[in-house]
Order: C-alpha cells, then structure tokens, then sequence
C-alpha cells in the first residue's frame, strides 16, 4: 500500500510539473507571438525581444539598455540585451534564432564575406542584412595606450605590447589595419593574448599590455584613465593619403573621421577613423514588421534616447551613409527609409550591389562545399582561394589584405 500511495504521489508531482511547463511553455508561445501593442499604428513587435552585443560597460550594450527602456516604457515591450565575449557569439546567437538582431561591429562584415573566423564549414558567407548604423561623435575602433607608454603615433607601437583578442577576427583585423597605417604588422609589436574585450582593458591595468584597440568612448577606458598608468589616444593624421590608403584597402568600410567623444579627447578633436558601431544587423529571415517596427522606434524616439548612453547620438537618420553601405538593409528597414524620404536612387543602387555581392558569395560557397577537405586548415585555405577566384571573376573587391 506504501509504496501504492508513493507511486501516485509520485506520478501526480510529475503530471503537476508537466502542466505547469506546459502552461509556461504555451505562455511563452503566446507572449513572443502577440504584438504589444496593436494599438500603436505600424508597430508590431513581441513581448520580448532580445538582441547580442558587446559585453556589459561597453558602448554598444549601453546603448541597447537606454533603447529598452524606451521599448519597455513607451510598448511594454521586454529588451534583453545579451552580451557576447567574441564575434563568433554574437553572431551564432543570431543565426540560432536565440537574439532577433545583433547590435556588433565589423563582424557582421566578416560573415557576409565567409572570412576569418566565419571561414569554417560551419559559417561560411551568412545573409547579413543591416538595419541601422550608428556614427557617433566617437569613433568606432582605435589604439588606446596608457600614457605611461609614451605612444604619440601608430609608429610608436613598434616594439610594444598590443591585446590580440581571441575569437574577436573584426577587432583584431582592425588592429592590423591601424598597425598599417605606419606600415607596421602584428610581427612588429608584442602580440599579448587575451580573452575577451574587458580582458583587454584589464591587461593594460595590470601592465600586461600597452595598447588595446576599442570605440574612442568606450566606458572601460575610463578606467585606465583613472589608473596609475593614465589614456592616451594617439592620432592617425589624415594628411597622410597613403597612410589612409593602407588603412581602407583592408577595410574599406572604415573613413577618416575626427572623433570629439571620448576620455582625455581634445575639445578641438582628434583624427583617426571610424565605422558604424554599433551595427545594427539580421538576417535575410528576419521577420519584416518586426525590422521596420525596430526601425521606426529608433527614428520616433531618437530625442528621447540619444542622450541616454555615449555615442547614441550616432543613430541619427541624417548619419546613416545609405550610399556608402557595404552591407545590404533589410527589406523591412528599406520600407521604413522610403516612408521617410531617406531612401535615395543612389541608396538602391548601392543596396542592389550588395545584394549581388551577397548572392556571388553563396554560389561560390555551393560550389565549393560538395568536394570540399575535411581537414580545417586545408578547408579554410581551399574555401578562401574559391572565393578570391569568384569575386576577381566578377571584379568585386577581395578583401585579400584582411585575411
């Protein structure tokens, strides 16, 4: 009878725990599937919505936490913000449909292009699709050094100690791209190896390094300014035509730029280059209403929210460098610019070179898979010869000096 009596006891609790995850399970369900308020014209968004960034205290994630207050205020709308250590994270979560979009940098560039980190058999070139981009007063990637380093220009990084950031291709890329300003490469610094972005803060504090690379603005830079050590950003002088011409034949998506935000900066600026960051991205699966949605919001409530975080003010339509993307917009975030008189002939045309770029990337990767080596080394190398070969065919930029 005892053991009778636990047995139904025993099955009750279990058929109790099912329901009840089930009734959470269904509620989920029903909560990511109905808009949060039906009433706001030509708003349709989930009760939750998440996105990836940068890690906490960054510019990026900053950012993200002012956008959701506004959304969970203003919709009822839910914004989980979750923080991604590399490139790789921020990224596998979009295409795992954990995140709705991506808040990132360059590393929405590097998997359109199926380059570095995103050369494996399991990426390979990825439908990326930008919703917005972010050029702040800030900029989105240059050298911090402590002071006590004595670094006055990219030159002098020659012979120091320089963070390499394992998993994060588009932050180190960018580093050799700075390095090549002074025709310098990670041969002629000290390469220090860590573990993250604020890993890389930490190894200057702790005087494992002298130099990081990260947004002008970054709030953890403000910790070395406080430190012992003291900030320094040297400048990257734009009189320099071949010095700039080295920097954008490996990235051309970066421009000169002179940045006024950020710790230590001079009130009359400082010249480096800059690129959108944060990036907002998709996929081509992105759900439309949701995109446009996403986008309208941003563009509503822009004076609400621009000066919540540094650099947000870099949202601003009159910023967003239709014309000069490198990355295709979404479909959704297209119906959005039109509605808004933002959406030029210039614009489209760039739009549909993307576009084309995009899809020559994915017949050479379909090619290539079925004979492709098993081997990862072999794969990555044979897979980067078969993209050179389609783009110079096509007479696409290579992006050969990134890889």
């Amino acid at each position: 009878m005892t053991a009778r009596i636990f047995s139904l006891v025993t099955n009750y609790a279990f058929l109790l725990r099912f329901a009840v995850a089930s009734l959470i399970s269904i509620g989920s369900a029903l909560a990511a599937s109905v808009g949060s308020v039906p009433a706001q014209s030509g708003i349709e968004l989930p009760r939750t919505m998440a996105w990836s960034a940068y890690p906490t205290g960054t510019g990026g994630y900053s950012q993200a936490v002012a956008l959701g207050n506004i959304l969970q205020r203003t919709y009822g709308v839910n914004l989980r913000v979750i923080p991604g250590r590399n490139d790789v994270s921020r990224l596998a979560t979009l295409r795992a449909g954990r995140v709705h979009f991506s808040a990132g940098g360059s590393e929405a560039v590097y998997a359109q292009e199926g380059i570095l980190n995103f050369a494996s058999k399991i990426w390979g070139p990825q439908p990326v699709r930008a919703l917005l981009s972010n050029f702040s007063d800030s900029c989105s990637f240059t050298f911090a050094t402590a002071a006590d380093a004595n670094i006055n220009g990219v030159a002098d990084l020659k012979g120091k100690r320089v963070t390499f950031v394992q998993g994060a291709p588009s932050l180190n890329n960018a580093t050799a791209a700075l390095l090549s300003y002074a025709n310098l490469t990670w041969d002629d610094v000290i390469r220090v190896e860590v573990g993250g972005y604020n890993a890389s803060i930490d190894a200057i504090l702790n005087n494992r390094a002298d130099a990081a690379g990260g947004a002008c603005n970054s709030p953890p830079f403000l910790r070395v300014e406080a430190s012992p050590r003291g900030l320094k950003f040297p400048a990257l002088p734009h009189n320099d035509a071949e010095a700039i011409a080295r920097v954008r034949q490996r990235l051309p998506w970066y421009v000169p730029h002179i940045a006024y935000e950020g710790p230590t900066l001079p009130a009359e600026g400082l010249e480096v280059f800059t690129s959108a960051y944060p990036l907002l991205v998709g996929l081509d699966t992105s759900e439309e209403a949701m995109v446009y949605s996403t986008v309208k919001i941003m563009h509503r409530h822009y004076e609400e929210y621009k000066d919540s975080a540094p650099g947000a003010m870099g949202w601003t339509f009159a910023r967003q460098k239709l014309e000069q993307a490198f990355l295709p917009f979404h479909e959704g975030a297209i119906r959005y610019f039109k509605e808004s008189g933002e959406w030029t002939p210039e614009a489209a045309a760039q739009n549909e070179k993307n576009l084309y770029r995009q899809a020559v990337l994915k017949r050479a990767w379909d090619a290539f898979l079925p004979t492709a080596p098993d081997d990862y080394s072999d794969f990555e190398k044979a897979w980067l010869a078969a993209r050179l070969e389609a783009l110079e065919a096509e007479g696409l930029v290579t992006l050969a000096d990134s890889l």
